[in-house]
């Protein structure tokens, strides 16, 4: 049977030799599917790094799976979308038919279904808060966006709608389904995003996970559920300095992940129990710092397909 590594390869180099431009926004995505045994670890915590420029997208960090090495961890970063109009639904694992299934993440018109994993920086569970296109130009949620002093073209302030797309929950769980996974089931208008014409994640996002496979701090085996990067301005800067950590008090905390007391659910919570549970450090929700943010970024609060 053909590795998982060996496929990883040609997808990569299939996305370098297709110029970006040249790939309809017509074109199905179509995801590596794995399908692994035990449960991926819990989401780690970290802060958002500040934002590089306009036009750049929040796409939050992951667990992915190799054949040689197991769960290791894609640091969340900022990148360019292929195209204008598109947004990123987030990749997930989703517990189905006795295995856990990886469900790559895509781009399109609409955000569909991501396994109701709160992700965190806007992505709460359901759909995107961080921001939305505005006449051909990406406007920002400050609310959930650490767009701190870089010059963006549009802002904007909205902390109902993260308040209402926010899933609770507490044991951090990566995964939809199963024992200790999130019980939730895509809503109708997912279901619809889920089945619309999709871009396949750029080249420059398959390198990314690539060089993070490259990492043996990213592992799980190997850190333990606390990888040694958990976030970094671009792919650029995580590759330049890989060994560079992000804790949780050298970004910006979000918003949408505030104390389980003010959080609003609109579905289910994750089952108490977690087959693998979080380190106590891992207090916070996902995507919420474990300290408060600097002084310089406050914040109130925080498919298959």
């Amino acid at each position: 049977m053909t590795s998982l590594k060996a496929i990883r390869k040609i997808m990569i180099a299939a996305a370098l030799a297709i110029p970006v431009a040249l790939v309809p926004t017509s074109q199905a995505h179509a995801g590596i599917f794995i399908s692994v045994g035990f449960a991926p670890p819990v989401l780690p915590v970290y802060a958002q790094p500040l934002c590089p420029g306009d036009g750049y997208i929040w796409t939050p960090g992951y667990w992915a799976y190799t054949d040689d090495g197991g769960y290791y961890w894609v640091p969340g970063v900022w990148v360019q979308p292929p195209t204008v109009g598109v947004l990123w639904t987030p990749a997930y694992w989703g517990w189905e038919n006795g295995a856990y299934l990886f469900h790559d993440g895509y781009w399109g018109p609409h955000v569909g279904f991501y396994g109701g994993v709160n992700y965190g920086f806007g992505y709460g569970g359901i759909g995107f808060a961080g921001g939305e296109w505005r006449g051909g130009h990406f406007a920002y949620n400050s609310a959930v966006a650490n767009i701190g002093g870089v010059h963006v073209t549009n802002v904007y302030v909205d902390r109902e709608v993260v308040v209402h797309n926010t899933i609770v929950n507490p044991n951090h769980a990566s995964f939809n389904g199963g024992a200790g996974g999130i019980a939730v089931r895509p809503r109708p208008e997912e279901v619809q995003a889920m089945h619309e014409q999709h871009i396949q994640p750029t080249g420059q996002q398959l390198q990314h996970q690539s060089f993070s496979a490259q990492n043996r701090s990213q592992f799980a085996s190997a850190n333990h559920g606390r990888p040694g990067v958990t976030a970094a301005a671009s792919p650029a800067a995580f590759h330049a300095n890989p060994g560079a950590a992000h804790p949780a008090a050298a970004g910006f905390a979000g918003h949408e992940a505030a104390p389980q007391e003010h959080a609003a659910p609109v579905s289910r919570t994750a089952p108490e129990s977690h087959p693998a549970p979080a380190p106590a450090a891992h207090t916070a929700p996902a995507g919420h710092p474990a300290h408060p943010a600097p002084a310089a970024h406050p914040a109130p609060h925080e498919d298959k397909h």
